[in-house]
């Protein structure tokens, strides 16, 4: 993607807690020479991600081929406006968190695989629930049906992009604004968006003190 170095984020650790904080991702193959992609939920296990998808969605068929795929997360983004700053002669933009995970993924056949790997996934999105969901009380039958309808993959993460466009071209006091009008907003997703380019900005005062 685009990538300028100030909004550049490369500390692998900070680009894997965007996944795990918005691990319902986009991936995207090529099928047939035209660009395919699913919306699909994904686990983070190490450095690959798991997944998986419908058996009649045509776009894992192409996986045998080996080529690479594009897996995108999308983290906190909002408008910004020119209001908030506190120079002029500005114009609005739009403030947003991405990563781009490049891999090329691999087919898991194994059934004993695929039912573990829909237990984790299952476990991951039940967490914190009083009394969590399992697949343990299902006939067994129609469990090994429910797995037979869907194929599961892996993808090893051979390159990793990131991009936190969070006004970092702008000056200290306009980030400020930004943050102050953010959270004053009640657009689903601002708050967020502010406490994130708060906390960032408060990082940065502890690294290298007072701009």
């Amino acid at each position: 993607m685009y990538l300028p170095p100030y909004f550049e984020e490369t500390d692998r650790e900070t680009l894997y807690g965007v996944i795990r904080d918005n691990n319902f991702g986009l991936l995207i193959t090529t099928v047939d020479g035209a660009p395919f992609a699913t919306h699909l939920p994904f686990l983070l296990e190490g450095d690959r991600l798991v997944a998986h998808m419908a058996r009649a969605n045509l776009q894992w068929r192409g996986f045998e081929q080996g080529g690479e795929a594009l897996c995108v997360f999308q983290g906190p983004h909002g408008y910004v406006s020119p209001r908030w700053y506190a120079g002029t002669r500005l114009v609005p933009t739009w403030n947003y968190v991405a990563v781009h995970i490049y891999g090329r993924p691999r087919i898991v056949a194994d059934p004993a695989a695929v039912r573990d790997q829909q237990a984790r996934l299952v476990a991951a999105h039940e967490a914190g629930a009083e009394k969590p969901w399992t697949m343990d009380g299902l006939p067994e039958s129609y469990v090994s049906g429910q797995l037979r309808a869907i194929v599961t993959f892996e993808m090893p993460i051979e390159r990793i992009e990131g991009k936190f466009k969070l006004n970092q071209n702008r000056t200290a006091e306009d980030r400020a604004g930004v943050v102050a009008a953010l959270r004053r907003s009640a657009r689903p997703g601002d708050n967020e968006l502010a406490e994130l380019m708060a906390a960032r900005e408060e990082a940065i005062l502890k690294k290298d003190g007072p701009q």
